[in-house]
């Protein structure tokens, strides 16, 4: 099972005009733990960026699932819930979920939740689809 955590790092970056601005970006793992989670970015950023950076924020994501692409500008959040019974009580249960997939564009994204999703056998609902503040995901790694 896999245990996203999203990661807040902030840095000083440069722009399109050369000017130096600092920015704060929020990336998502693939990690076993909170420390997996930070020895990671830490490696990462410093491949990719020149200079300082500091690691702001740590937590765990409740997005269950990502849907990578090749071709995909933005990362969206999709919000989905699936409505159980439960036996015992006799009542309807509501369960929410959360995925991640990379597209262009909201059609597109809907398009590709549907596709990452027909293995589902339960009747669902998609609750909501918004472009997602990630910049990247990066998978788990040993």
């Amino acid at each position: 099972m896999q245990n996203y955590f999203e990661v807040k790092a902030s840095f000083v970056k440069v722009d399109d005009e050369g000017k130096e601005r600092k920015v704060s970006e929020s990336y998502l793992f693939d990690a076993v733990s909170f420390t997996d989670a930070e020895a990671r970015i830490t490696k990462q950023l410093a491949e990719i960026i020149r200079g300082e950076f500091v690691v702001d924020k740590i937590s765990k994501s409740r997005i269950i699932e990502v849907f990578p692409h090749e071709n995909g500008e933005y990362w969206w959040k999709a919000k989905i819930n699936i409505v159980t019974i439960d036996e015992k009580a006799g009542k309807e249960k509501k369960i929410s979920n959360y995925f991640l997939i990379a597209a262009d564009d909201l059609k597109q994204a809907t398009q590709r939740l549907e596709e990452g999703l027909s293995y589902v056998l339960v009747p669902y609902q998609v609750v909501g689809i918004a472009v997602s503040n990630i910049v990247e995901v990066y998978g788990y790694s040993e």
